[in-house]
């Protein structure tokens, strides 16, 4: 029996053009199909990867502290890639709510109009083992979040030439001593 794979994610929304138009942006992506109920996009080559359902009655904004889907990853090969996107988005005006050196993952946290989180990260070890043994680590017991970082901050040293292994490590965005990220994350 082969294991599954992730196909899409499917959001319930009453802002159907700013959810499409935000996350064609933010994805790179393009309408695939849409009609008054349904809207799937994709950003590669699967027919779909995020679908908007809308209602005919309006819905209520989701509460911060309900309970349901925190965010939805998205991977990048490459810090400069994930670079490039961040300076792209931020050139059309969509900023991350917190950015996160996760240690395993290097991670910017966006929100769509809605107000769920849409994470853009790449993983910091080549090999998922490798990513294991560094959760089952002291530094990542001591603070499984990690510490925030600025992500023009980690641009400006990426093009300085500073090492990607320098700037995927917690130790540079601990320099930059910035706010705990939990209560972004947490809704705050």
């Amino acid at each position: 029996m082969g294991a599954p794979k992730f196909a899409h994610v499917v959001f319930q929304t009453s802002q159907p053009t700013e959810m499409r138009d935000w996350y064609c942006a933010v994805l790179d992506g393009h309408t695939v199909y849409q009609d008054d109920a349904l809207c799937f996009l994709t950003f590669d080559e699967e027919h779909h990867r995020v679908a908007l359902i809308t209602p005919p009655t309006p819905l209520e904004r989701k509460s911060p502290m309900a309970a349901g889907a925190h965010h939805v990853a998205y991977t990048f090969d490459t810090l400069g890639d994930l670079l490039a996107r961040f300076e792209k988005l931020q050139d059309s005006g969509v900023l991350p709510a917190v950015c996160i050196a996760h240690g395993v993952t290097t991670s910017m946290y966006y929100r769509d109009p809605d107000g769920n989180f849409v994470e853009m990260q790449i993983d910091n070890f080549a090999e998922p083992e490798q990513a294991t043994a560094y959760m089952h680590g002291d530094e990542y017991r001591e603070d499984s979040v990690g510490p925030a970082f600025d992500p023009a901050a980690l641009l400006a040293a990426h093009r300085a030439g500073v090492a990607t292994r320098e700037l995927t490590d917690r130790t540079w965005a601990i320099k930059q001593d910035l706010p705990d990220p939990m209560q972004t994350l947490m809704g705050g």
